[in-house]
């Protein structure tokens, strides 16, 4: 895990078993902890550990620390008041991953009544493990620290100075923000309802998905006139029978969701749903092998699919898996799409750590625009919000499970706008 840490470790009566059970596996893991209490279930206020806490680690004498309550919110907003404290409270590894990748947090704050020992353990162990280094991301959490630093001396009656040149670079953007949206509960919706479904892959790939999910999905999909339906393999016969005398078309998964299959084998699977009836396929590259910088694998892969897709006059779309890779490496896996004769690159299953970044489609969409290539957003993509900036980043495609919602909140901006 790298060298070993100072961990200050507290908790109310609610998190007590489980800061117990957490004080030996960090210590397990190599690392100094600083015990805060409280030392036994009788009642205690949390907000006197979790000051406790803040206060160690802003002082530097611990790097990092951990509060357990029932739920881990109060914590978080007690060591937050902390100055140089940023705290977070996590439910999930992709919530403590991105809490230090993207926002540098130095305390962890958890809920007894909402994680099992496992999942603290996880919690625990990628939020000590994960260090923020992308620039943007340390920019950003800069700027939550002069804003802290600006609240801090105004409470102490100090004037918080500004240079010209930030003074007018504040104003400029004011005067943007105020053209860009001049009375923004009126707005109409960024992508017109008819256009909207024209953008979206409506999507069912859990693999408890039944029959009559996957009926409803293809109903669903007539009613909105989606451009698909995505699917599971198995489900691609069936979707097609259901959307016969429709436009929607019928998208399948390859090597899904892992990626790990020989080349052979997603051709295979390719070349079978397209005689089954898919006109799209979304094929999941060999992630560890463009990590491992097997270009050779990772373009042969693709390759083997597009090849079955313009035989079978089917649109080829590339799985990155973005969550598991560098910048680079995305970078990497869209110029192997693109020499492969890709029709998109695509940013997630939805089934790993995390989904579609705006981050991560603007840089896939800047990297394939010399060959034309989709960008396709998948992942976590839950609200018309969502999709509008995910299309403003670049991408010419969404796909997502939560459609419907998204469209009803489309027609409801529509009407208003009406």
């Amino acid at each position: 895990m790298g060298s070993p840490l100072k961990i200050a470790l507290g908790a109310d009566h609610g998190g007590f078993e489980l800061k117990q059970q957490l004080l030996g596996y960090v210590r397990s893991l190599g690392h100094e902890v600083q015990d805060c209490g409280t030392h036994d279930k009788e009642p205690v206020d949390y907000p006197r550990i979790a000051h406790a806490v803040a206060t160690l680690v802003a002082s530097g004498r611990c790097e990092f620390g951990i509060m357990v309550d029932g739920a881990g919110i109060g914590s978080a907003m007690v060591a937050n008041k902390v100055p140089g404290v940023l705290a977070a409270a996590c439910y999930n590894e992709a919530l403590a991953r991105n809490s230090r990748e993207h926002n540098d947090a130095n305390v962890l704050a958890l809920g007894a009544g909402q994680v099992d020992l496992e999942t603290a353990k996880k919690i625990v162990s990628t939020f000590l493990s994960t260090t923020c280094t992308v620039e943007r991301h340390r920019a950003r959490v800069q700027m939550i620290r002069e804003i802290e630093k600006g609240a801090t001396d105004s409470a102490r009656g100090g004037a918080v100075q500004l240079a010209a040149t930030d003074i007018e670079r504040i104003t400029d953007r004011v005067k943007q923000l105020l053209t860009a949206h001049p009375g923004s509960a009126s707005l109409p919706p960024v992508i017109p309802p008819e256009q909207l479904v024209k953008l979206i892959d409506h999507t069912m790939l859990r693999p408890e998905a039944t029959a009559a999910d996957i009926q409803k999905l293809c109903e669903e999909a007539r009613q909105f006139g989606f451009f698909s339906v995505c699917v599971n393999p198995s489900y691609v016969a069936d979707a097609k029978a259901l959307l016969r005398g429709t436009a929607v078309k019928v998208c399948a998964v390859v090597g899904f969701p892992l990626g790990a299959q020989p080349p052979e084998i997603k051709a295979l699977e390719a070349r079978r749903a397209i005689r089954e009836g898919a006109q799209e396929i979304d094929m999941v590259i060999n992630i560890g092998a463009l990590k491992s910088g097997d270009d050779a694998l990772v373009r042969k892969d693709i390759r083997g699919v597009v090849e079955i897709c313009k035989d079978g006059r089917a649109a080829s779309k590339v799985i990155l898996e973005t969550a598991l890779l560098t910048d680079e490496e995305k970078v990497r896996g869209c110029e192997l799409a693109m020499k492969a004769g890709a029709d998109f690159v695509k940013t997630s299953t939805g089934f790993s750590k995390a989904g579609a970044t705006v981050e991560d489609v603007t840089l896939m969409s800047r990297t394939v625009a010399p060959r034309k290539l989709g960008v396709k957003a998948a992942g976590g993509i839950r609200t018309y919000a969502d999709v509008v900036r995910m299309i403003q980043a670049g991408a010419t495609r969404v796909g997502c499970s939560n459609s419907v919602k998204i469209m009803e909140e489309a027609l409801a901006l529509g009407a208003r706008k009406e």
